[in-house]
């Protein structure tokens, strides 16, 4: 998942529930109780997520485990009798993570908690140098003059981090006026640093280039959430030296000691292997409908993931949801109206490429779909879903709604009509096609700070019995667009002005990135 604040605009209508008045003892549709009865009874989600998770771990793309996971994803789906296929949109650069060893040396022994960067050279051999920091300079005429002196050395190019504790942390335990200045200190330091790296003419993807080609040994940052024992992993900008991502207690560490002139040494073993070009794939199974097989539902969920760790709650919620209600829409309801499709998007996290490629691929399905559910961001329940810029989405979200079971539904705020969103997660790829597209959109249980991308997102983080409440809110809402007899409209909204004054516009539909090549 990707965040994206490009429509940051109050909502036009906020609605709570929408059958407030329903009885306690609401009587279910005995298609949408026999979903409630085999989500809780014979729930087969814990044994998939052993297997994606635990058994083929993060699924990069261009790894040989992002295509082990569209094929487990494929035959998993044909085991229930469900037709399904991988569809290439595109190709990658080729990788497989291997393992990352990195040791201080001097002035003392200790092994550090490191991991090398995603799409990393490897070592080949341990590299042993000194680790050095950037220069106190405000120019880029200085810093440049500096540059040759990270020869043979390694850099710690991240922010230096003077306290590793939590925000949350920081105000239970500090006085207010405490509280008030650490975080003003916290505040100015990012910003000294980020006006640092501005000064000096360089940025996150060009300084790494400026150091490598100067003949650094390796290059190690810190991408620290805030929350402790959490760091985001993301890809390395190098192509020739290794790049690491070291935890905030032992970069701080590092940074102190080289500050202040101990000339600290590391060992870094980081194994790797470049492969070749690897194709990129779309899984996609069907249910085929029989009254109306030329119109669509679609269950959208992106399969790949950053491989910080194992990609739990993103998307790997997501993925089983979407997977367990296939299931039992298989189960329970085998010949459906409409044509139901599940999509596992590749490469989303470099673009929402796979669904991009998806809708451009496909035209006819986009013509005829009815709606997309999307999951992304995480294990909670789903507890928002807005209307996308859609008028007369209220209209059938709403009488969807009615049919979900009280206690899934009373937990959902909707928001009519909505802004379209602009390219967070792959509904965006839909919407901006002007199909409608919806987010079905969790409870946060510390997505963003915690998991979103980084060391922790590991099966441990996945609350089953959350991820059960929308596999069966999923599951109705696929059957009840299935069943309605109207076509939903596509009647979009005007849109307002966004906070330069200026008319806000519908989001460009884009066309997917198809290979890796300047990709950064």
């Amino acid at each position: 998942m990707k965040i994206n604040t490009f429509f940051a605009v109050p909502a036009v209508v906020l609605a709570s529930q929408f059958v407030n008045a329903q009885s306690v003892d609401q009587k279910l549709n005995p298609i949408v109780q026999s979903f409630v009865n085999e989500t809780n009874n014979h729930s087969q989600l814990e044994d998939m997520a052993f297997e994606l998770l635990d058994g083929i771990g993060p699924r990069l793309v261009g790894t040989p485990e992002m295509l082990q996971s569209n094929e487990w994803t494929a035959n998993k789906l044909k085991s229930w009798g469900i037709d399904a296929n991988l569809q290439q949109f595109g190709t990658w650069k080729g990788w497989q993570r291997g393992t990352t060893h990195v040791d201080m040396v001097y002035p003392r022994t200790k092994t550090l908690s490191a991991t090398q960067l995603a799409w990393s050279p490897a070592t080949k051999k341990a590299v042993e140098a000194e680790v050095i920091v950037l220069p106190k300079v405000s120019s880029k005429a200085e810093f440049d003059k500096w540059l040759p002196s990270v020869k043979g050395k390694i850099v710690l190019m991240a922010q230096y981090q003077k306290i590793g504790r939590s925000d949350e942390q920081i105000k239970e335990f500090a006085t207010p006026e405490l509280y008030e200045k650490l975080k003003a200190e916290k505040e100015q330091a990012a910003k000294d640093f980020r006006d640092y790296v501005k000064n000096i003419g360089y940025d996150n993807n060009t300084l790494p280039e400026a150091l490598e080609k100067a003949g650094a040994a390796g290059i190690a940052i810190s991408n620290w959430t805030g929350i402790m024992g959490a760091n985001r992993i993301f890809g390395a900008k190098t192509s020739k030296i290794s790049m690491i991502d070291i935890d905030v207690e032992d970069y701080g560490m590092l940074y102190r000691m080289a500050e202040k002139g101990s000339k600290p040494r590391i060992k870094i073993d980081a194994q790797s292997k470049v492969l070749p070009e690897a194709k990129t794939f779309n899984t996609v199974g069907m249910i085929k409908g029989s009254e109306k097989p030329n119109e669509y539902v679609i269950l959208s969920a992106h399969l790949d993931s950053w491989d910080g760790a194992q990609g739990a709650t993103d998307n790997g919620t997501g993925v089983l949801t979407m997977l367990e209600t296939m299931r039992i829409l298989k189960k329970y309801y085998p010949n459906p109206k409409r044509t139901i499709v599940v999509g596992l998007w590749g490469s989303e996290e470099q673009g929402l490429n796979g669904s991009r490629g998806f809708v451009a691929d496909n035209p006819e399905i986009i013509k005829g779909t009815q709606a997309v559910f999307n999951q992304d961001n995480g294990t909670g329940r789903v507890v928002n879903i807005a209307g996308q810029g859609f008028v007369k989405s209220y209209d059938y979200i709403g009488k969807w709604l009615n049919a979900v079971p009280k206690n899934v539904r009373d937990h959902i705020k909707t928001d009519f009509p909505g802004m379209p969103g602009g390219g967070g997660s792959d509904h965006a790829s839909f919407v901006a096609a002007g199909v409608p597209g919806f987010s079905l959109s969790s409870l946060n249980w510390g997505y963003f700070g915690y998991t979103w991308h980084t060391t922790k997102d590991t099966y441990d983080k996945i609350v089953f019995d959350e991820v059960k409440n929308n596999v069966i809110l999923t599951a109705t809402l696929a059957y009840m667009a299935s069943e309605d007899p109207e076509f939903t409209s596509r009647e979009r909204r005007t849109m307002p002005e966004n906070d330069k004054g200026e008319i806000a516009k519908w989001p460009e539909l884009k066309e997917p990135r198809r290979d890796s090549k300047d990709y950064k």
